[in-house]
């Protein structure tokens, strides 16, 4: 089943100066502001990769909860935290890795299942599919 989801960034001016907004086709989030100093400063608002962050931290979590109940386990929690990290790159920048940090709550299981579990469920994200081969991906599991 194929299915299509929508954003749209609007960017007015130049790059130092100017600013954009992001809008989401669902309505569920608001209008969001970003610009070069939401991007490489601390000016409150969002940016590109913070967005990318949290749809891999809110795909994987999704995945990880899915993967554990195809293999006989409730979860109670799944909280992840994924760190986007961008460096220099050839004149420019690039994402370079993407570190994904999870505390799952999860009855019965020890901490060495959590954690073949949370790496078997990176393999089934579809963002993290979507990165793999070109951004390094790592997991650190920690059961509650």
């Amino acid at each position: 089943m194929a299915f299509n989801r929508r954003a749209e960034a609007v960017w007015t001016g130049d790059v130092p100066n100017g600013g954009g907004e992001i809008t989401f086709k669902s309505g569920a989030l608001k209008a969001v502001p970003y610009s070069f100093a939401t991007r490489f400063g601390e000016t409150p608002g969002t940016n590109p990769e913070e967005l990318l962050a949290a749809s891999h931290a809110a795909c994987y979590s999704m995945a990880l909860t899915f993967f554990l109940a195809n293999n006989g386990q409730a979860s109670t929690s799944i909280d992840t935290t994924a760190v986007c990290t961008v460096e220099p790159f050839d004149g420019g920048f690039k994402v370079t890795k993407m570190k994904l940090q999870v505390t799952g709550d999860v009855p019965g299981i020890t901490q060495e299942q959590f954690t073949g579990f949370a790496h078997q469920a990176e393999g089934v994200c579809p963002i993290s599919n979507a990165l793999r081969n070109n951004v390094e991906i790592t997991v650190e599991a920690t059961l509650k």
